[in-house]
């Protein structure tokens, strides 16, 4: 495939082309990519919830995702102190996902990524209910939650730098690292 060709498949990919006459609608994925710790600096999707958290709005060129403690986010965290004006990273379980957008908002966060609590899930959340929190709310994929939490275990570093959002249309196809087992 040429490399035009597959520019302009990557493109209609990101914006979601439809091709049952539905035309072009934009996916509402947004993308981070990890700055540090370097054997995960990849670009990964997360999915903003639809109902309960508050939109997006921000730009970060450099913030800690902070994985929480307990990782499920579920009362008091060990390590409230550390989200505090950061991003925290939260695992599935335990309690709903607005308690655990709200349990970061009381901590200070500026935001909160939920991620599956099983490896080998490849699926996203997106939990719709009424009451709100009001920071944003996304979703990612377990393995990738994994895979972040394991890098920050084994270097002994207690939160990733990451840059949040990405724009990927921006970012040339040679130069977009997604997690492995990743495909377009």
């Amino acid at each position: 495939m040429s490399p035009a060709w597959f520019a302009l498949l990557l493109f209609l990919l990101l914006l979601g082309f439809c091709p049952a006459g539905h035309g072009l609608r934009i996916q509402e994925y947004l993308y981070f990519h990890v700055l540090s710790p370097g054997d995960i600096r990849y670009t990964f999707t997360a999915t903003p919830a639809k109902d309960f958290g508050g939109v997006f709005n921000m730009r970060f060129e450099q913030i800690y995702l902070v994985p929480s403690d307990p990782p499920d986010a579920c009362g008091a965290l060990n390590n409230g102190v550390f989200i505090e004006g950061q991003i925290a990273l939260v695992e599935h379980g335990g309690c709903s996902f607005l308690s655990k957008t709200r349990t970061i908002q009381e901590h200070g966060g500026q935001a909160v990524i939920i991620a599956d609590n099983s490896y080998d899930k490849d699926t996203t959340y997106v939990e719709t209910m009424q009451p709100r929190a009001d920071i944003p709310a996304l979703f990612l994929l377990g393995r990738d939650g994994y895979m972040i939490r394991r890098s920050l275990e084994q270097h002994g570093l207690p939160w990733a730098v990451i840059s949040i959002p990405v724009n990927a249309s921006s970012v040339p196809a040679s130069e977009f690292l997604q997690p492995p087992g990743i495909f377009w």
